[in-house]
């Protein structure tokens, strides 16, 4: 997702976006609608199928697969 699509989904959510890094800017993404704010974090397996941001976080990996 591109970073003007990230911001503009942080705006509908009332998220100033500000300077903040696109990482980062996910993340409080994430935990504001109440999920762990884990983008881009060392977790070895992810098995949110249904995240948004999967395709950008773990690019290349197979659902379900670790």
């Amino acid at each position: 997702m591109h970073m003007n699509q990230v911001r503009a989904r942080a705006r509908k959510l009332n998220i100033d976006p500000g300077l903040l890094a696109k990482k980062e800017l996910i993340r409080l993404i994430q935990e504001t609608e109440g999920n762990f704010p884990c983008f881009k974090t060392d977790l070895p397996a992810c098995d949110q199928t249904a995240c948004c941001w999967r395709d950008d976080c773990k690019p290349g990996q197979a659902i379900g697969m670790t």
